[in-house]
């Protein structure tokens, strides 16, 4: 197997730890380990008492006892907990396809969610979603014209990072209904559940609880705020693809980190709580956002997010490339241009998960508002 670049994560790397504000993170604002004890009620004794030794290569199971709350349908035997996302995004698809399986996976998305499947040698079709008027939209009858004899796999990402699109319980119940009934495993990256920003609107439903021939992505690093952890899970009823993930990651990890896990745990029990701190500070932060687009309403086209901290603003000023690379490096202000996710449009995420957002934010005001040549630069580049 020979994976592509990860562009989004190489990017990262160059200007994360240096840009001066970051205004393109998709995580939420995190704690420190004290915070978190003390929200959870918990003495830091008990943490330290934790034992480091190997942990149960499935998880915890406390932890994973913890996880099936999360779900409807779902038992602790249905949850298998990984070193993060991304090893059981990686897990799943070297266990489930082969060379030539044919998959349809909704774009934008995450890389790794084709990419994996990409470098096993499978073909890979876009599910689109589409600007509609302002809002995103996803036309869940367009699968059946996608799907083949070969088709083994769908990948939906609900809610969907970079957009912030959130598809209609109505909708996953059809995608459940098409996929079942044509034998299609469905593989649901769910990492951003728990953060709908309109609290008034049905409660999104896991693919997990609706559909046996699926399996559901979660993790602590989005709605949670707590990537320093490592820990994600995938849950499902289909046994024969749980024993082949557990298999396989004999290869991978093994295990995973015991005060990871038990912090993770900690979290989940307060999760509720953390979950409303971390949807407020969204909530805050899009309010901020909001007025700062209308004002630059002639160089920006953005919707407000249904569910997650990001938006995907299009830029209608110039080459988005050249913007983001002049507010880099004239205002130390990182953006992320939607090249990350081959996707086309002139479009670049934005954060709106940390604390520091309005400070961010009211910096590319400035520069927007002072550097008159900024605009006419990227016409210049087309």
């Amino acid at each position: 197997m020979k994976l592509n670049d990860f562009k989004l994560e190489v990017y990262f790397g160059k200007h994360e730890f240096s840009a001066p504000y970051l205004l393109a993170q998709s995580d939420c604002e995190a704690m420190t380990i004290k915070e978190l004890l003390q929200m959870a009620g918990d003495s830091s004794s008990e943490f330290l008492d934790t034992w480091l030794g190997y942990t149960e290569v499935s998880g915890n199971p406390i932890l994973r006892k913890e996880i099936s709350r999360l779900y409807s349908t779902v038992g602790e035997e249905d949850v298998l907990v990984h070193s993060g996302a991304e090893e059981a995004i990686f897990n799943f698809m070297n266990v489930f396809l082969q060379k030539g399986d044919h998959v349809i996976c909704q774009f934008p998305v995450y890389q790794s969610l084709y990419e994996v499947a990409n470098a096993i040698g499978c073909e890979i079709t876009r599910w689109e979603l589409r600007r509609s008027g302002e809002e995103w939209s996803f036309n869940v009858d367009e699968l059946k014209d996608l799907v083949r004899p070969e088709t083994k796999l769908v990948v939906i990402n609900n809610p969907n990072n970079p957009t912030g699109y959130l598809v209609p319980n109505r909708d996953l119940m059809k995608i459940a209904s098409f996929t079942e009934e044509r034998g299609i495993f469905v593989f649901s990256d769910e990492v951003y559940r728990g953060l709908e920003l309109d609290q008034s609107v049905e409660k999104q439903k896991s693919f997990a609880d609706i559909s046996d021939n699926s399996l559901a992505l979660g993790v602590m690093s989005k709605s949670y705020g707590l990537a320093g952890l490592r820990i994600g899970w995938v849950v499902s009823h289909n046994k024969s693809v749980l024993e082949s993930m557990t298999r396989f990651k004999h290869y991978t990890t093994i295990c995973n980190s015991a005060p990871s896990e038990y912090l993770a745990w900690k979290a989940l029990c307060v999760g509720d709580k953390i979950l409303k701190r971390n949807r407020a500070i969204v909530v805050q932060n899009w309010d901020r956002a909001a007025p700062f687009f209308e004002k630059h309403s002639s160089v920006f086209r953005v919707s407000r997010p249904k569910a997650g901290p990001i938006a995907f603003v299009q830029f209608v000023g110039g080459d988005v490339e050249d913007f983001c690379s002049v507010v880099l490096e004239s205002a130390g202000i990182l953006l992320l241009p939607g090249s990350m996710y081959d996707y086309e449009g002139g479009f670049f995420r934005m954060g709106l998960g940390r604390k520091s957002f309005a400070e961010g934010l009211d910096r590319l005001d400035e520069f927007l508002d002072s550097s008159n040549t900024m605009i006419t630069l990227c016409d210049d580049s087309l």
